[in-house]
């Protein structure tokens, strides 16, 4: 069985994130041979079209991690509707300059947590418009949108509900099929 590199950015940049342990409890149930490195966003300067002939060096260290990974997770809140600002920042980072988009070919799922039953809907489905843009294959399938309710993790990901720990099990031997999949037919470009 090979072993896949997954970065994953989480959305928020609280340390105290929902989607932060959301992102634990993943990498706890996900299978063994994917290997999860977070893709840091919060250092990053506003993105402008003025950096693309000198990236500073947060651009570049997040443009290596995105290369050194086969498939990207996205586990990511929802801020007025959309995408929160810190990861559509990174995700321009990440697409620039031109002709050097980090995402093309690269397999990617997404998942979030709020309080609300699908508060994270909206901001997966713009978050899915601009990875299309990207030319990023997507899971579409399961969709994902778990509703946090204090106990429901641990602050180290363990998930004391058992629907909801099968349900993320699921989910992630679900993306680790789709990134063998993606691979097998369309191999990333580096």
């Amino acid at each position: 069985m090979p072993t896949y590199k997954v970065g994953y950015f989480v959305g928020s940049l609280s340390a105290k994130s929902i989607n932060r342990i959301l992102s634990k409890a993943l990498i706890r149930v996900a299978p063994s041979n994917l290997e999860f490195h977070e893709i840091p966003i919060k250092d990053l300067p506003l993105y402008n079209h003025d950096f693309d002939a000198e990236y500073p060096p947060e651009g570049t260290a997040l443009k290596e991690a995105i290369a050194a990974s086969d498939a990207i997770l996205f586990v990511t809140p929802e801020y007025n509707r959309s995408i929160p600002g810190g990861l559509k920042n990174a995700i321009d980072w990440a697409s620039r300059p031109w002709g050097t988009n980090s995402f093309t070919h690269k397999p990617s799922a997404v998942i979030g947590a709020s309080p609300g039953k699908i508060g994270t809907a909206v901001a997966q489905q713009s978050l899915r418009s601009v990875l299309s843009f990207c030319n990023s294959p997507q899971m579409n399938a399961p969709e994902a949108y778990i509703q946090f309710t204090p106990g429901l993790f641990g602050e180290d990901g363990e998930v004391s509900d058992p629907t909801t720990q099968q349900f993320l099990t699921d989910f992630m031997n679900d993306f680790e099929n789709f990134i063998e999949r993606v691979l097998t037919v369309l191999p990333p470009r580096r």
